[in-house]
């Protein structure tokens, strides 16, 4: 994923803001007991929000403990504790999904991003394989998308929705596996689908001005004409996918994390938003 899957710290309850962390802190720690130390370095905010939204749903932190930072001994940090395997997915999800990133970044990059690339590429091929022995489901729902995602860019003039599909039916497809029952699977798969949407389309609103430039493919631009779509276009996009998720989330019943997931939802994402979309204006008129 990308890194907008963010809290709003200043709007978090001090217990709160300790909880994240807390959850940050415990996979970081078990991305380094089940990968590589090395790996500690792609652990990203989605991740966190990963783990904690698994936790959340199955109840399955039963506490904090006391320990010592992984990466710095000397700093004292609360780790949260997990008799699931929310961590464990979270840290397979991470290291699945940075390997196909490189592979992309492969195909697409410059040559220095190339040249990087196929440089850690051995090491996070490793570390991938590890993560698909465990999770297999896991790493054919992100080899899918990335497929998809291949045949949707090199397509004749792909749609926004065909654009944003694959990695909104990924994620989907891994929410959805966390049900236990199938009402609950059909507001999962929701949940996942809107969400993925709206984690592509907002990295593509990000990435706008540098696509422009570099004649890569955005959903945004006509791969025809080269017609940019306007910032409120893309504003409008963004909000139905992001409301759509938001009701989704209205209908699980949450209470581990559940402000935290609140302000994830109602102020943190939108706030990712915001920085992206307040930009555009600048981006897309002077095209």
């Amino acid at each position: 994923m990308f890194g907008y899957l963010q809290i709003q710290k200043s709007e978090l309850l001090v217990r709160e803001a300790e909880a994240y962390k807390a959850v940050y802190c415990g996979l970081c720690r078990q991305m380094g007991k089940d990968y590589s130390g090395l790996t500690r370095f792609t652990l990203s905010y989605d991740c966190t929000f990963y783990a904690m939204f698994l936790m959340s749903l199955n109840r399955s932190c039963k506490g904090f403990k006391d320990g010592r930072c992984t990466c710095n001994p000397l700093k004292k940090c609360k780790f949260a504790t997990d008799e699931g395997d929310a961590y464990g997915k979270a840290a397979a999800f991470s290291m699945i999904s940075v390997y196909y990133k490189i592979i992309d970044d492969i195909q697409d990059g410059g040559f220095f991003k190339k040249l990087l690339c196929r440089i850690i590429k051995p090491f996070f091929s490793h570390q991938r394989k590890k993560a698909a022995d465990k999770y297999p489901d896991m790493d054919k729902a992100v080899a899918d998308m990335m497929n998809m995602q291949y045949d949707a860019e090199h397509s004749e003039n792909p749609s926004v929705d065909m654009s944003a599909h694959p990695t909104a039916l990924m994620l989907a497809t891994l929410f959805s596996a966390e049900a236990h029952d199938e009402i609950q699977k059909r507001v999962l798969y929701e949940f996942g689908y809107q969400l993925g949407r709206w984690i592509y389309l907002v990295d593509a609103a990000d990435d706008l001005k540098k696509d422009i430039e570099s004649n890569g493919f955005n959903p945004f631009v006509n791969k025809k004409t080269g017609e940019v779509k306007s910032a409120d276009f893309i504003a409008a996009v963004l909000n139905q996918s992001l409301a759509r998720a938001y009701d989704a989330y209205n209908l699980m019943n949450f209470t581990d994390f559940k402000g935290i997931l609140d302000n994830m939802m109602l102020l943190g994402f939108p706030a990712s938003q915001n920085r992206v979309t307040s930009k555009l204006d600048t981006e897309v008129n002077n095209e």
